[in-house]
């Protein structure tokens, strides 16, 4: 079972909010202030948050932007997960992925049928590293915002999570991008 090392000291993240929707604003997107409110209480910084419609490449461009940003570590979308016609998210942002996290998909799913049962069949929550940043993509109500948060994202992004988390292992992400200039290469 995860647990806590209060040895090591907090490390505070560069966290990005997306909220993918056709209906929604800042003034009342919910699930991105449900994210925001949780990441900021956890001791990150919230780095930008943004709301795009339900756009194969307005997503991309948000989130490419993103990854580009050294300022950005965490980028987490809300919505467009489902299966009508216009969610999206998926769609925009797994080409993206260097590597899938298909854990994280599963992680979800259980602590989402837990709680809503056989329904959380209708999300494609998704998760994966681009650019040596990670990406996690949520369903677009505030519970589902919650159980991510809560059940999977707080304490993966928390570096004194035992027996591992995503930030130790942060430094590593692109070594695949420096090996070719630290064996001579001029790439």
């Amino acid at each position: 079972m995860a647990s806590i090392d209060e040895t090591k000291q907090f490390i505070p993240l560069n966290i990005a909010v997306l909220t993918v929707s056709d209906t929604r604003a800042l003034s009342d997107d919910k699930s991105g202030q449900t994210l925001a409110d949780r990441l900021t209480a956890a001791g990150h910084r919230l780095a930008a948050r943004e709301i795009v419609t339900d756009d194969v490449e307005a997503i991309r461009a948000v989130v490419r932007r993103w990854i580009a940003d050294s300022g950005v570590d965490v980028v987490i979308t809300t919505g467009g997960t489902g299966f009508t016609g216009r969610d999206v998210t998926p769609e925009a942002i797994e080409p993206l992925f260097e590597k899938r996290m298909d854990g994280f998909s599963i992680a979800f799913h259980m602590l989402s049928h837990a709680k809503i049962g056989t329904s959380t069949i209708q999300s494609r929550a998704t998760a994966g590293v681009a650019g040596a940043t990670y990406i996690f993509c949520l369903p677009g109500s505030p519970g589902a915002c919650r159980d991510g948060w809560d059940g999977i994202l707080a304490a993966q992004l928390d570096y004194r999570t035992r027996p591992c988390n995503f930030v130790e292992i942060m430094p590593r992400l692109d070594e695949h991008l420096r090996r070719p200039k630290a064996q001579g290469a001029t790439a």
